[in-house]
């Protein structure tokens, strides 16, 4: 809970990969809050008003994704505005403004999103999502212990960095600073 509110403020992009990992955390407990409570929430919280606090956090979550059956897949609503919005800073960034590093950047990524699309079959993600889904999947497999080809760690990188110029444009226009969106010359 403290963990999503640091990073939802100052990394977007692992905010959105840290409630991936929460969902899928809360699929494989089941939803049953007393076992998140006991398994997650009591070894890292000392004090019970925090305990009750990180309680409620989950609840909600549970509460959202049961009254959306998301219980097989799928995200929290909170988690479909970010994308959208980012979506929405990858269009202005590409056609409006014509940013000319984040098209450099895109350049160098989109082979590898759409190599990924195909793999996954995620025909029906725009590729910022499916650039989240990449990063969620490396971090899977990394705690699984499983080991990535140098190809496939520049293929993440490419999407890693994309979304890191994005995260930085989202952060600039969440504080009102527009110069993002200024014409180059």
């Amino acid at each position: 809970m403290y963990i999503a509110k640091e990073k939802r403020e100052t990394n977007i992009a692992e905010y959105v990969i840290y409630m991936y990992q929460m969902e899928d955390m809360v699929r494989a407990y089941k939803f049953d809050l007393e076992a998140i409570r006991e398994k997650i929430v009591r070894p890292q919280v000392k004090s019970t008003s925090l305990e009750e606090e990180a309680v409620r956090w989950y609840k909600e979550i549970i509460d959202e994704m049961k009254s959306r059956n998301l219980e097989r897949k799928g995200h929290l609503h909170r988690i479909g505005e970010i994308i959208t919005e980012m979506i929405y800073l990858h269009n202005t960034l590409k056609d409006v403004v014509e940013d000319k590093k984040y098209l450099d950047l895109l350049k160098a990524a989109e082979p590898n999103i759409e190599a990924f699309r195909e793999k996954s079959d995620m025909s029906n993600l725009h590729l910022v999502e499916i650039c989240f889904q990449a990063l969620y999947m490396k971090l899977l497999l990394k705690l699984q212990g499983k080991e990535i080809s140098a190809e496939s760690e520049n293929a993440f990188d490419t999407m890693r960095i994309l979304l890191a110029y994005l995260t930085k444009g989202y952060h600039q226009m969440k504080r009102g600073d527009m110069s993002m969106f200024e014409k180059q010359a």
